[in-house]
């Protein structure tokens, strides 16, 4: 692959996705000086108004990059991270996962309401089982109204009174700029987020090792290792990205070093019951030591020490699920279902049209 010519960077045609994919065009180009060009592709997802759950939930939104991607018309692609199906695609691979943006959710009300100030019976919209499930069990009172839509969508249906709020990713509104619509951030001691939240996934083909290495340089190791975290949990729960599951892992320093914390939950659709777990694990001393220095014995620490944390988050998902399971939580999970996404016709939006 020449130097000189552009990255084929594939992504769906929201103006979320476009703008996510936006920003890691740019990451990309100030990092290595790449210049990257945008490819629509327009996915099942973005174009029927069935609910996720009834066209295929998990991966409806990925198929059609994905099918990009080995047909060779994109370079990569950009995922949500919370719509990538756990188990690896044969062929393809995550060359980066950039930092996370913030992961929690936030309610949109109207005349700027908080949860707490929402009245008993108040129409709240969200098209995601996990949210619906924790607000019901907060215990409020509220009526949780099923909704699709993109974020303009969802938002004007407050704006035009058809429900009292709607609960969305923070991450998503400011990637759009409109952060500032949102009543409250919700905590996520109420409301967990999904698995992978508010992180962003680059894809690329898994023998195209020249593009692995410059995308690799869009990397952050400490998302990475939340990820891995929160989707082998998931994964271990043999759960999609439609399921009532909230999960959210964060690096944090505990009294003998830095240790990974996961914290978890799966709820009844109704609200009435929920398995909620928590687990730490410790992080190898290297692991803050990147390819970045001069020593090479340094750097091969690093890696190790990457690798090494790696395998610890993965264990963590698994054992915590693992546990969750014993305490019942498989009662609250619906049965994964298959997509059924196809691609659809491709064409190019310039950086500049961002």
């Amino acid at each position: 692959m020449k130097a000189d010519t552009p990255l084929r960077l594939g992504s769906r045609r929201s103006p979320m996705a476009v703008a996510q994919s936006g920003n890691v065009a740019r990451l990309l180009t100030e990092r290595t000086g790449r210049r990257v060009e945008i490819v629509g592709v327009t996915t099942l997802g973005d174009v029927s108004r069935e609910h996720l759950t009834q066209i295929g939930g998990t991966g409806v939104f990925v198929s059609a990059l994905r099918e990009s991607l080995l047909r060779q018309e994109v370079d990569f692609a950009v995922h949500s991270l919370k719509d990538l199906p756990t188990a690896p695609a044969p062929g393809l691979v995550v060359a980066a996962i950039p930092v996370r943006e913030d992961s929690r959710d936030v309610l949109v009300a109207r005349d700027g309401l908080t949860l707490a100030e929402l009245p008993p019976g108040a129409r709240v919209g969200t098209g995601s089982p996990r949210r619906a499930a924790q607000l019901r069990a907060l215990g409020l009172g509220l009526e949780v109204v099923d909704v699709r839509g993109n974020v303009d969508t969802r938002l004007r249906l407050v704006t035009d009174r058809t429900v009292d709020a709607v609960v969305l990713a923070l991450a998503g509104l400011r990637r759009l700029g409109r952060q500032d619509e949102a009543s409250e951030v919700l905590d996520p001691l109420l409301m967990l987020p999904a698995p992978g939240q508010g992180a962003l996934a680059v894809e690329c083909r898994e023998g195209d090792a020249e593009l692995r290495a410059v995308l690799a340089l869009a990397d952050d190791p400490a998302t990475r290792l939340a990820v891995t975290a929160e989707r082998a949990l998931l994964a271990a729960l043999e759960a999609g990205c439609t399921a009532p599951v909230g999960a959210l892992a964060e690096v944090v320093e505990g009294e003998d070093g830095a240790e990974l914390s996961l914290r978890a939950v799966v709820a009844a659709a109704d609200g009435s019951a929920a398995v909620r777990r928590g687990a730490t694990v410790p992080l190898p001393d290297s692991l803050h030591v990147y390819e970045d220095h001069d020593d090479v014995g340094e750097a091969s620490e690093g890696v190790a020490g990457r690798h090494d944390a790696a395998a610890a988050a993965a264990a963590l998902g698994r054992a915590l699920a693992t546990e969750m399971l014993a305490d019942g939580s498989a009662q609250f999970l619906p049965v994964a279902a298959t997509p059924r996404n196809t691609a659809r016709s491709s064409g190019r939006i310039r950086e500049g049209d961002l």
